[in-house]
């Protein structure tokens, strides 16, 4: 879906964060139409050489020293240029027959990294100016693509921004992330750089992923571990917030905020447990979770659990539980068996 939004223009994947928490070696094989990724580490870099992927890679965040600035070289990457002091890394690096190509990075209103509009022609002059260098592109990263509503910082004044700078630069320019890339069509821009999207969440809270045509890549699965009937009236779990209206069947999962699953997530949350879809009844512990099993009457022990993934849309848990797609995929624990979803 990203690559048909795309158009002409070519796409880095981003699967910094191991591939978002899905595992670079996956990102390898799913993203191989793709014309780059995106990551943030050398040592993710070389682990998509090592398997195999050949193409274009971008560090997004560039280089932290000399010996990085080496690796760089000898993995072949474009790397990200921010801050001054990574001009003068590259300034003085003593491997000049290798020609480096880099991203220079513009600060077009996020005031997070890049440079300011009256520093970025002489930061572009340096580069230019270093032997072996080659300024690829000009980039920038929109802070309120998601939004569609104008503001301080929305997308056609960071773009104003931008524009300016790049006004006499001939080369190559980035800006569209996911939300810029599904949301605003109308950017332009030789390449995109979309990555919560490549994973099957929105990039925007107001539209679903299913209208964006976005499909679950990730699937968190486990299965009840206990069923028992409460009376009307009782109470389950921490806190005893969840409250019976009448004789239910309650179903106990194998799966709490140890493994990733938001402990703030609220009454009612959907599970999908035995085909059908149910709801969290009371607040998630440690290593389980409750929901009722009210119309569900042939779930028992064993019966399989989602969580989230092709039954549950991964943003249906996170937004409602005050939290965001890519914390859930990054942050499950080494302990989760996490499979691919159909």
């Amino acid at each position: 879906m990203a690559r048909s939004r795309a158009g002409r223009r070519r796409v880095w994947a981003v699967a910094k964060a191991n591939a978002y928490g899905h595992g670079l070696e996956r990102a390898v094989r799913a993203f191989a139409k793709a014309d780059g990724l995106a990551l943030l580490e050398v040592e993710e870099a070389q682990r998509a050489r090592d398997n195999g992927w050949d193409k274009p890679i971008l560090l997004l965040e560039g280089v932290f020293g000399p010996t990085e600035l080496i690796e760089a070289a000898r993995l072949d990457l474009t790397c990200v240029v921010h801050c001054v002091e990574q001009i003068e890394m590259i300034e003085l690096r003593a491997d000049r027959a290798h020609v480096l190509q880099v991203y220079l990075k513009v600060d077009s209103g996020m005031n997070r990294l890049g440079f300011a509009a009256d520093q970025a022609a002489s930061a572009r002059q340096r580069l230019e100016s270093a032997p072996g260098v080659r300024v690829a592109a000009l980039m920038s990263h929109l802070a309120n693509a998601d939004r569609s509503e104008a503001g301080p910082c929305d997308v056609p004044a960071q773009r104003q921004a931008f524009e300016r700078v790049r006004a006499d630069f001939a080369g190559d320019t980035s800006l569209c992330n996911s939300a810029a890339l599904f949301l605003h069509p109308d950017l332009g821009d030789q390449w995109v750089r979309p990555g919560i999207a490549l994973y099957g969440s929105s990039p925007s809270a107001s539209t679903s992923a299913a209208a964006l045509g976005l499909h679950a890549t990730m699937a968190l699965n486990s299965e009840l571990i206990a069923v028992r009937t409460v009376p009307a009236g009782a109470r389950v779990g921490y806190g005893s917030r969840w409250v019976a209206r009448q004789p239910t069947r309650i179903g106990v999962v194998a799966c709490g905020y140890a493994d990733g699953y938001p402990r703030s997530a609220p009454d009612g949350t959907p599970v999908w447990v035995a085909g059908r879809r149910v709801a969290l009844a009371g607040r998630v512990s440690m290593d389980m979770l409750s929901v009722d099993l009210t119309g569900v009457d042939e779930a028992g022990i064993g019966s399989p659990v989602q969580l989230w993934g092709e039954h549950v849309g991964i943003d249906q848990v996170a937004l409602p539980s005050g939290r965001l797609a890519y914390e859930l995929m990054c942050g499950l624990n080494p302990r989760v068996r996490v499979g691919e979803a159909a």
